[in-house]
């Protein structure tokens, strides 16, 4: 029977700890991050589990041991986690176990690795920067962006993070998903997608009335007059091409929230 501390509320300084069993160094951190103001979840290497847990909090540490590569479903599920809902994930094991953890996470994944035997006070330390960081972060807008490209989307994120929280998904189904337990500040929604079409997942989530108001902007590379005046008829709040760079994007957006805070201060 897994042994878990007390469960976290969303935003309470949550720190999730994985690891195939709950040793006693993995016990000697929890007790540790508790005495410091941080709750504390272990959950062992199980996919549901760490589904359910992840949705309250804000940093996953990996302790790793040598079952580190028995399962490769579980590393990319902590992958995609990682990258759809932007986990912070610090690593604490052996090299060679890093090693095997990083064929498969992305280096921009990981916030922190820590050899065994651990350094507890530079875990710890590590631990408040990020939640300083998180913070910080939190008092940014928040972007979504819906495109079956994943490349594309990490390029997006890297140019934007340093300004705004970018939350990844690579399909409207999981958009319309995880739209349903979390704010936005702005959609930016690829135009073709397999399945259901950005024009389709635009229409489903402006006749939902928790979604309505949540603004979108086209961003794709569909630059033909029949999708653009299909895409102009829903009224975006903008339809940007993929060949927008860097500068320019960053500028639109903020301009647009410019604009957006302009009106709520006038009444609009």
């Amino acid at each position: 029977m897994v042994q878990k501390s007390k469960k976290g509320q969303p935003g309470k300084n949550n720190v999730l700890i994985i690891s195939s069993q709950e040793k006693f160094s993995v016990h000697g951190m929890e007790m540790k991050l508790n005495e410091i103001g941080f709750n504390s979840t272990y959950v062992p290497l199980d996919i549901k589990v760490l589904q359910e847990e992840a949705e309250s909090s804000e940093l996953i540490v990996y302790y790793m041991d040598e079952t580190v590569n028995d399962d490769p479903a579980f590393l990319v599920f902590l992958k995609d986690l990682c990258m759809e809902k932007e986990k912070n994930l610090i690593l604490i094991g052996r090299r060679d176990e890093y090693n095997e953890i990083i064929k498969t996470v992305p280096l921009e994944c990981i916030t922190a690795w820590f050899e065994r035997p651990l350094e507890m006070k530079a875990f710890l330390d590590k631990v408040v920067e990020q939640f300083d960081k998180l913070m910080v972060q939190g008092m940014r807008k928040t972007i979504l962006i819906v495109d079956d490209d994943v490349t594309y989307m990490q390029m997006i994120r890297e140019w934007l993070k340093d300004s705004y929280q970018v939350v990844m998904v690579n399909s409207g189904i999981k958009a319309i998903k995880w739209l349903a337990g979390n704010k936005v500040d702005l959609v930016l929604l690829d135009y073709n997608m397999p399945i259901t079409s950005g024009p389709q997942i635009f229409q489903m989530l402006k006749s939902d009335v928790d979604t309505d108001e949540v603004p979108i902007m086209f961003l794709t590379g569909m630059q033909n007059k029949e999708s653009v005046m299909t895409a102009m008829r829903l009224r975006p709040a903008d339809y940007l091409l993929k060949s927008i760079s860097r500068n320019e994007l960053k500028d639109k957006l903020d301009k647009y929230f410019e604009m957006q805070k302009a009106r709520v201060k006038a009444g609009l």
